[in-house]
């Protein structure tokens, strides 16, 4: 199957899966911070997708390989079957927050986490379009080099950055206390994913070790 076909197919699933885990655990389409959110995501998804298509088709290939079964290294084999399973609990609970009305988020928070949100997409599509090689599995490939300019000089790992401000601000753009804490639950495997990343890189990766003197990982300031 060619690569636009791929696209194309993903682009029908897409609005499907994000209709299910939003809109089902609801029991209604009357969920306006759902539909806010699906738009923002797949706005974000068909732009960004249809950018690298023109610009960075390996780029898009190397990301559409994705999933525990894809990785090569144990740990992250591990890593990704748990945040799999938490990402597929975490996204049900909001519906149902909305459908038994347990949480009652004032709509200034659910402005800013809307944004936020976006801003997380926003970083994710910076680092993508620094990184060539910025695959979804951790391996290192022919040719790849290291990356120290753009996101890549204010963390070592901007795109775990972006995943998670999308993900932490994801429930309260939903309207969503009760699921913040599974959310937080996928921000120490991201952590994990990304030490064992580094050991990693710093074995295969030639140059890789010259690049930490990137001073924070993750958060800038802070670590």
């Amino acid at each position: 199957m060619t690569l636009k076909s791929r696209l194309i197919l993903r682009f029908v699933f897409m609005p499907v899966m994000w209709g299910c885990f939003l809109f089902l655990p609801a029991g209604s389409v009357r969920f306006w911070q759902g539909w806010v959110y699906f738009v923002i995501m797949f706005v974000f998804a068909v732009s960004a997708l249809g950018y690298f298509y023109k610009h960075d088709p390996q780029l898009i290939e190397r990301r559409l390989k994705r999933g525990w079964r894809q990785e090569t290294v144990r740990e992250q084999k591990l890593i990704m079957k748990f945040l799999a399973a938490i990402m597929v609990i975490a996204f049900l609970l909001p519906g149902l927050d909305h459908r038994f009305g347990w949480s009652h988020t004032p709509l200034w928070l659910t402005v800013v986490a809307q944004a936020s949100v976006l801003g997380g997409c926003l970083l994710i599509f910076w680092t993508l379009k620094s990184n060539s090689f910025a695959a979804s599995t951790i391996r290192v490939e022919s040719g790849q080099r290291v990356i120290s300019t753009g996101p890549y000089g204010i963390v070592r790992h901007p795109m775990y950055l972006g995943a998670a401000i999308w993900l932490l601000f994801t429930p309260l753009a939903l309207g969503s206390y009760f699921a913040l804490p599974a959310f937080a639950l996928l921000i120490p495997l991201i952590v994990f994913r990304l030490l064992n990343e580094e050991k990693v890189l710093c074995q295969e990766l030639q140059g890789y070790a010259d690049c930490l003197h990137t001073r924070f990982r993750l958060v800038p300031l802070l670590w």
